[in-house]
């Protein structure tokens, strides 16, 4: 399972905890301007926006987990098992398979609203991207720096939803998630009044979160992220708008250990951490194994190329002695 969210301080912010239980041997991948894009049904894209993303090290097609684009467009994919419908080809409309939305729509819009229009005409079409490598079920975050959505590919249809608190997490679909925010309504990072009318001890802070949940399910980290994001607060430079954002993911990482799956060696954690500055097209990051923060620019790449850059994640602890 997983968590997105956005932050906005002078620069919109926007990654996402990446919980699985295995390693595809992830990667920054760097999808310069003139790579063609090749998809299963429609013509190839030739030139396109660039874009920088974290993505599945197993082809070289950008099999991108999230990612933004040179405009400030960002997107992540997150699990939506049991609720994902994907469909059989149609004529008139932009048949594309879920692994090539996210190249797709960052390889062509430059905002929300251009991503809006244009999944107005997309169909999801049920093709794998191998016989070893079957579509996993999906729905997506959408944001920049102006609104959110989500992206559902439900039975009815493909649904798209303003996003006001700007988190996703995985089930169950994001209209039940939000109406459920319903029962934390009265949670404040001030102590609440007491009103039994009788001395009660305000014996601690942060009473008025009493209630919030902690569990790692996904309806509970989506609670837990929407308060901790509503009630951050940072200076608005880099150093302290990244520093809160990994801050306001890791309130609901998940350590190895803590979810069971059903394998006896096994077990879900949070694989890594993602941070874009999508108005600087920055990718920050940092994994399980290694808790500082790493960062690859966007800008400082060729990106008029023709070939993608990959970077391995770094996956060891890196120390700094001081003496």
């Amino acid at each position: 399972m997983c968590t997105a969210s956005n932050y906005i301080t002078d620069n919109h912010y926007f990654g996402r905890n990446f919980d699985y239980e295995i390693s595809y041997n992830e990667r920054v991948t760097v999808t310069p301007r003139n790579y063609e894009l090749k998809f299963r049904k429609i013509d190839d894209i030739k030139t396109h926006y660039a874009m920088i993303g974290m993505a599945a090290g197993i082809d070289e097609y950008p099999l991108y987990y999230d990612a933004c684009n040179e405009k400030g467009l960002a997107i992540a994919g997150l699990n939506f098992a049991g609720n994902a419908v994907y469909r059989e080809f149609e004529e008139d409309m932009i048949n594309i398979t879920p692994f090539e939305l996210i190249p797709y729509l960052l390889g062509t819009c430059s905002s929300v609203s251009e991503a809006r229009e244009a999944l107005g005409d997309i169909n999801l079409v049920n093709i794998n991207f191998a016989d070893e490598l079957p579509l996993s079920p999906l729905h997506w975050m959408i944001s920049d720096e102006v609104e959110a959505i989500v992206v559902e590919p439900l039975a009815e249809g493909l649904k798209v939803y303003d996003n006001p608190v700007g988190v996703l997490t995985n089930n169950p679909p994001f209209d039940k998630q939000l109406f459920y925010l319903n029962n934390y309504r009265g949670l404040s990072n001030k102590n609440p009044e007491n009103t039994f009318g009788v001395d009660l001890e305000e014996y601690s802070r942060g009473m008025g979160a009493i209630g919030l949940p902690g569990d790692l399910s996904s309806a509970s980290r989506f609670a837990k992220v929407a308060f901790t994001r509503a009630n951050s607060y940072s200076d608005n430079d880099e150093a302290s708008s990244v520093g809160q954002f990994f801050h306001i993911l890791g309130s609901v990482e998940q350590q190895n250990g803590c979810t069971f799956i059903d394998d006896p060696d096994l077990y879900e954690y949070t694989i890594y951490t993602s941070c874009y500055n999508t108005n600087r097209a920055i990718l920050y990051y940092r994994t399980y194994h290694n808790s500082q923060i790493t960062a690859v620019d966007l800008n400082r790449e060729n990106l008029d190329s023709s070939d993608l850059i990959n970077y391995m994640l770094i996956n060891e602890e890196q120390f700094n002695f001081i003496n």
